[in-house]
C-alpha cells in the first residue's frame, strides 16, 4: 500500500501488530473450548490469556521467521516465550491455515465495515447534491454529442441508485467472507472437534464454514474483491462524468479550488480535476486484484500456497485504495462547484435541436410515416448544424412543416419544462416518496 493513498483506520488493520493480536485472539478462544471440553487444563488457557496477552513484538517474531521459514511457528514460538509451559497446549490439533484464514476472513470483514461507512458517505453526499440541483438543467449527452435536456440532479441521483447497489454488494461480499475454519490438517476435524470451531467463530463475530479443505474456500473471496472492483468502477464513472464537465470548453462543474493550491508548475492558470483523475487510477488499482483473486480459487488438492502471496498484496492494497477512494470521492461532491449559467449555455449551443425528437414525433401523429418525418426535420436540423439560424426559425419556415404544425404549436413544443416533467416521479424511484 502506499502511504499517500490510505487512511489510518485502514493501515490499522492490516498492520503485523493487529494480525498478530488476531492469531493469538484465535488461539486463545480455542484454549477456552479445549479447556471445557476437558482436553487440556482451564487453568492453562486461564494463563494463555493472562500472560499472552501483550504487545507483540514484531521484530522479534521477524527473527524467529529468518530461522524457522514459518510465520504462524514463529508466532508461536514468540507467544511461547511469554505464556511459559503452558504453551505446549496452544494450537492443539489446529493447521496454520485455521489461523491464518480465520484472521484473514476477521480483517477482510473488518475493512469491508470500513468500506461501507466510506459508501454511506459517498450515498450522502449524492443526495444532498441531488436534491440541491434537482431541477438543474443542462444538457445530456450521448457519445458525447448533445442530445436532449436532463438535469444535474438526476444525473447525481443516477450515481446514487449506483452506490446504493455497490454497498448491497459490499454487504453481501462481507457476510459471505465473514466464515472461521477451525477443522485442522485437511478440514476433517480429525484432531480437533468441531464445537472448538463454533465457538472461536462466535467469539470473533464470524460465522463457520459448512466445509473447509485445511482452507476455507477461495470463490468467498474471489467475490469479496470482486464486489470491490465493481464499486470502484462506479467512482471511476463519475469520476469521468466530473472530469469531461470540467473541460474548459464545458465548464459545467469544477472540483473546488482552495487558496493557495496551484494546478501547474509551469502555466500559472491551470486548475485541473486533479482529484478525479487520482479516482481512476485508483480505481485501475483496486481492480487489478479481481484476476488474481480469480485465479486463487482453484487450488492444488486440499490446499497449496499459491494464494498466500497474493492476498498479502491485495488483501490490503485493494481494501486500502477503495477506501481512500471513497472518501475522496465524497469530498468532491461535497465540494464539488456547479456552473448552471454554464449548463444553460450549452444547451442553448446548437439552437434548439434538443427538440428534433419531439417534433418529429409532432409530424407522425399528423400522419405523416416515421421515415418521412425523420427527413424533414433532419433537413431542418442539419441547417441549424451548420450554423445557419435558431431550429425554431427553420421550422417556422418550412411549407412541409406548417402544412401539419401551426406557429403555436411549433413554439410550444420549445418548452423546457416538457423534458422535466417525470424528475419528482424518478427521485421518488430513487429516493423513496418522502
Amino acid at each position: 500500500m502506499i502511504p499517500r493513498y490510505a487512511r489510518p483506520q485502514m493501515v490499522q488493520i492490516w498492520e503485523p501488530a493487529t494480525r498478530f493480536r488476531i492469531w493469538f485472539e484465535i488461539e486463545a478462544h480455542a484454549c477456552d473450548a479445549l479447556a471445557a471440553q476437558g482436553v487440556i487444563p482451564v487453568a492453562a488457557a486461564k494463563n494463555i490469556w493472562e500472560r499472552g496477552n501483550v504487545s507483540f513484538d514484531v521484530a522479534r517474531i521477524d527473527e524467529i521467521e529468518r530461522e524457522v521459514k514459518h510465520d504462524v511457528i514463529a508466532f508461536l514460538t514468540h507467544l511461547a516465550e511469554h505464556v511459559g509451559d503452558d504453551a505446549r497446549f496452544i494450537h492443539q490439533g489446529m493447521t496454520s491455515s485455521d489461523v491464518l484464514d480465520t484472521c484473514f476472513s476477521v480483517q477482510l470483514s473488518q475493512a469491508a465495515d470500513l468500506l461501507i461507512a466510506g459508501v454511506d458517505r459517498v450515498l450522502a453526499a449524492l443526495k444532498k447534491r441531488a436534491f440541491e440541483h434537482k431541477r438543474t438543467v443542462c444538457i445530456g449527452r450521448s457519445h458525447a454529442i448533445h442530445a436532449e435536456p436532463t438535469t444535474f440532479g438526476l444525473k447525481l441521483a443516477q450515481a446514487f441508485a449506483e452506490f446504493e447497489r455497490g454497498r448491497a454488494r459490499l454487504v453481501s461480499a462481507r457476510a459471505e467472507i465473514a466464515v472461521c475454519a477451525i477443522s485442522g490438517a485437511v478440514g476433517t476435524f480429525a484432531n480437533i472437534q468441531p464445537q472448538i470451531e463454533a465457538h472461536v467463530a462466535k467469539a470473533m463475530g464470524l460465522a463457520v464454514e459448512p466445509i473447509s479443505s485445511q482452507v476455507i474456500p477461495r470463490d468467498r473471496h474471489a467475490a469479496y474483491f470482486c464486489a470491490l472492483a465493481v464499486v470502484a468502477s462506479s467512482i471511476e464513472r463519475l469520476a469521468t462524468e466530473i472530469r469531461h464537465l470540467q473541460r474548459t470548453e464545458v465548464l459545467e462543474v469544477e472540483e473546488f479550488f482552495s487558496v493557495g493550491q496551484k494546478g501547474s508548475s509551469a502555466m500559472p492558470h491551470k486548475r485541473n480535476p486533479v482529484l478525479t483523475e487520482n479516482l481512476t487510477g485508483l480505481a485501475r488499482l483496486v481492480r487489478s486484484s479481481v484476476t488474481p483473486a480469480l485465479e486463487n480459487v482453484a487450488l492444488w488438492h486440499e490446499r497449496d500456497i499459491s494464494h498466500s502471496s497474493v492476498e498479502r498484496g491485495i488483501g490490503p492494497d485493494a481494501t486500502v485504495h477503495l477506501d481512500f477512494a471513497l472518501h475522496r470521492l465524497a469530498g468532491v461532491i461535497e465540494k464539488l462547484v456547479v456552473y448552471p449559467e454554464n449548463m444553460q449555455r450549452n444547451l442553448d449551443q446548437l439552437g434548439g435541436l434538443h427538440n428534433s425528437q419531439r417534433i418529429l414525433l409532432a409530424l407522425t401523429q399528423k400522419g405523416k410515416s416515421r421515415e418521412d418525418a425523420y427527413q424533414l426535420v433532419q433537413k431542418n436540423a442539419m441547417a441549424t448544424w451548420r450554423g445557419e439560424g435558431e431550429f425554431l426559425e427553420h421550422l417556422l419556415g418550412d411549407p412541409q412543416v406548417r402544412e401539419l404544425l401551426d406557429e403555436a404549436e411549433l413554439r410550444a413544443m420549445f418548452d423546457l419544462d416538457y423534458h422535466l416533467a417525470h424528475v419528482d416521479h424518478i427521485f421518488a424511484r430513487v429516493f423513496g416518496e418522502d
